[in-house]
């Protein structure tokens, strides 16, 4: 979500729900590197639906509204369902009041789980059925995070299995330049503690290890946010992750705080920090890894999620100019697996019809994530794809840390209420990098959370 409100340049127009008839962007049957036999066998299974209507309501607008446009057009071709899809720049708005209007879309899209929550909880939403849940879990790379991530309470209190993940976003990501590694003979660290010994090494060669910036206009601290997950992934078995976002676990519980004290190991080091501590909260998100490129490097290292290099000096060539590596983890934690962090995209019905539940079932199938793949700016945690089709050796590594993740955790900040996922967490680490300790704003934003109603 936060790399959609960041972004995304903001359209003030509704998008209208016309139907469309594209092209298919990649001929059936002439590129190997499609399963073309999944979408043959879809297309048989389906032929029944032509005529039908399927009307879609989703977060994507622009380039990648003409993306998911091109996935859509398989579907489309397959079955013979005419398909809207439409958005708006206030989507998370409009499909509560679509929904409760009793105007919904079929297929409603949307990267927020703690939404969709609220609407299966209203008798809003329709159940996906144990079979989606189970192939999920079955066939994502830690399938059974993403089945957790949409099963919600219905109406009654029972709960089902509501959302179908799609398209996802990595976030467990260190940015670095090779050429300076090279030149200064330093290796990619497999493990936290060697990230931190090579930070101590980068210090006592005469270097800065970090670029950190803080800074977002209204939105300033969401970066740290994300240290704070990614060390409680790393720190904490999941459901202890889980239980912290819905505040069964306390924010103010000790492992939290140590959670937070990780980060500040390095955010709050002025040795590792460009600029020092002073400048952290200070500097634009945008502009901190610009210091990885300049001549000798200002830092060496930058921690931050795979949209980064919409932000990186033009013509930066990712895998040649600067790469990336996962996030690792405590040697001395190993039973915690490979934890992701990240965020993703769910499809849920809130109109329920035929054509509905085939775009579900055109999602379990291959071709649907090869387009995108094939394109850009897609990754997937499904294992069954080819990931010989993303569009370049980086992405693909992007998408095998997805499918290779023991856990994921969905970004907890987004999980949270937005008085404190987007306003109190935001704050209180602005005031933890400006001086108070981890155990004074762990209990400030305890206590914003104690007053929600």
């Amino acid at each position: 979500m936060k790399k959609l409100f960041l972004t995304t340049v903001a359209v003030a127009t509704l998008l209208s729900g016309a139907s469309f008839a594209a092209e298919l962007k990649f001929k059936p049957g002439e590129d190997s590197k499609f399963n073309w036999k999944s979408y043959e066998a879809f297309k048989t299974a389906n032929s029944s639906l032509k005529g039908e209507t399927l009307t879609i309501f989703g977060p994507w607008r622009g380039e990648d509204e003409a993306l998911f446009q091109s996935v859509l057009a398989y579907f489309a071709d397959a079955t013979g369902v005419n398909v809207r899809y439409s958005s708006s720049e206030n989507y998370e708005q409009q499909i509560v009041i679509d929904t409760q209007a009793g105007s919904p879309p079929n297929v409603a899209i949307l990267p927020q789980p703690g939404l969709l929550a609220d609407l299966a909880a209203k008798g809003l939403l329709t159940p996906l059925g144990d079979e989606t849940a189970n192939w999920v879990k079955e066939n994502y790379g830690a399938g059974q995070s993403w089945v957790d991530l949409g099963m919600y309470k219905n109406k009654d209190g029972n709960k089902a299995y509501f959302a179908f993940p799609f398209k996802a976003d990595v976030k467990s990501l260190v940015w670095y330049v090779p050429e300076n590694f090279e030149e200064a003979g330093y290796k990619v660290p497999e493990t936290m503690e060697d990230l931190v010994k090579l930070s101590d090494q980068i210090v006592a060669d005469g270097g800065t290890p970090w670029c950190i910036g803080l800074g977002s206009g209204g939105a300033t601290g969401w970066p740290a946010t994300d240290w704070v997950e990614d060390f409680m992934l790393r720190t904490q078995p999941l459901d202890v992750y889980q239980k912290w976002t819905t505040n069964e676990v306390k924010f103010n519980d000790p492992r939290v705080v140590a959670a937070i004290e990780e980060f500040g190991k390095f955010a709050k080091n002025d040795k590792y920090v460009s600029g020092g501590v002073a400048a952290v909260a200070s500097t634009d998100f945008r502009d901190s890894p610009k210091g990885l490129f300049d001549i000798p490097p200002k830092c060496y290292l930058h921690r931050q999620a795979s949209f980064i290099p919409s932000f990186f000096p033009e013509g930066t060539k990712v895998g040649t100019d600067v790469d990336f590596f996962y996030m690792p983890t405590f040697a001395s934690k190993a039973d915690l697996g490979k934890p992701v962090l990240g965020a993703g995209t769910l499809f849920t019905i809130t109109k329920d019809s035929k054509a509905a539940r085939a775009l579900v079932e055109f999602l379990k199938t291959p071709i649907a994530h090869e387009v995108w793949m094939a394109q850009s700016g897609f990754l997937t945690p499904f294992k069954g794809v080819n990931k010989d089709a993303y569009a370049n050796d980086q992405v693909k590594r992007q998408g095998e840390i997805l499918t290779t993740a023991t856990t994921f955790g969905f970004d907890g900040s987004d999980l949270m209420p937005g008085k404190i996922g987007a306003g109190a967490f935001w704050t209180g680490m602005v005031d933890y990098v400006g001086g108070k300790s981890a155990e004074q704003v762990a209990n400030d934003i305890q206590k914003a959370w104690d007053g929600l109603k």
